[in-house]
């Protein structure tokens, strides 16, 4: 039996001031580190799809993912202290993880203090009414 779907969700927040193309890429990463990074697949509940054909459709998540959008790399920023402070699962990106390698990007994000950073999103995971608590502000990303 699948728990209520109403109960968890994905939120990704992107900052509308950055270029679409980095915001798509920026969403790749932060929702494959969700996925793949914490070991909470089983939680995220991930649903086998099959077609009338047989054909397979894998690994669609049960819970809705929302996305919405910030002003301002600071209204992220506000976002992922929250997600720190009560303990939400969270993966964020920054613009020093645009340029170079991985390992440059490891280096330029270890260079630049957290007050430097431009975010250009976070995607969090926990319990619908926690998320709603310091999410419900923000519109839906159109």
């Amino acid at each position: 039996m699948l728990p209520d779907e109403k109960s968890k969700r994905f939120i990704a927040i992107l900052n509308k001031k950055v270029d679409i193309g980095k915001l798509m890429n920026a969403l790749g990463h932060m929702t494959a580190g969700m996925a793949g990074g914490n070991g909470k697949a089983e939680e995220m509940c991930f649903l086998q799809y099959q077609d009338k054909d047989g054909g397979k459709h894998p690994n669609i998540s049960h819970f809705p993912f929302i996305i919405l959008k910030a002003d301002n790399s600071n209204k992220i920023r506000a976002v992922r202290n929250e997600c720190i402070t009560r303990g939400i699962l969270f993966s964020d990106f920054t613009s020093t993880m645009t340029i170079g390698t991985s390992e440059e990007q490891q280096n330029n994000t270890r260079e630049t203090s957290e007050a430097e950073l431009e975010y250009y999103g976070i995607v969090m995971f926990g319990l619908t009414d926690d998320l709603k608590e310091f999410t419900g502000k923000f519109s839906l990303f159109q």
